[in-house]
């Protein structure tokens, strides 16, 4: 019952948010060439774009630019709009040589400690001497055998 109610009122709010929008996108007959839509009004233009633009392919008398403008400063407004919403393409681009960098560096990282255990796998299994690299490596594996085993006393005193 609730869960009806929820989507009951989640439908009123979108509809009467989509309508508030409707009634402040272009085209709104308040704007002639006598008044015409400054920077304030193409920003907000440009803001709403989107939902302009589906709106317009149903209702004609909605347009997605104010063709009464001030020329520059609204197309300056409406270009800022759009860009506030959409962020332009350039975090796009940023995000993928950014995700592509730190792969590249838990590869790295990923390949060397493979490689390292292939070589101790490889010593154990043939009862060798252990390198003065690998003693480091001994080391490296005793604190770590260590604090695994303070996490879970840790977590096994929790229960």
């Amino acid at each position: 019952m609730e869960r009806q109610n929820s989507r009951r009122v989640n439908s009123l709010i979108l509809i009467t948010s989509m309508l508030l929008l409707a009634g402040c996108t272009a085209g709104d007959p308040q704007f002639t060439q006598d008044t015409p839509a400054g920077f304030w009004y193409g920003l907000w233009h440009g803001v709403i774009a989107f939902i302009s633009l589906i709106i317009h392919l149903f209702n004609e008398n909605v347009n997605v630019y104010e063709t009464f403008n001030t020329g520059g400063w609204y197309d300056f407004g409406f270009l800022l709009g759009v860009i506030f919403i959409w962020g332009g393409s350039s975090h796009v681009s940023c995000k993928s040589t950014v995700k592509k960098k730190h792969d590249q560096e838990w590869d790295e990282i990923g390949e060397k400690v493979e490689a390292k255990v292939m070589r101790k796998l490889k010593a154990w299994s043939a009862d060798e001497e252990p390198s003065i690299e690998d003693k480091d490596w001994d080391e490296v594996c005793k604190k770590a055998e260590a604090k695994l085993k303070r996490k879970i006393r840790e977590w096994a005193e929790k229960e």
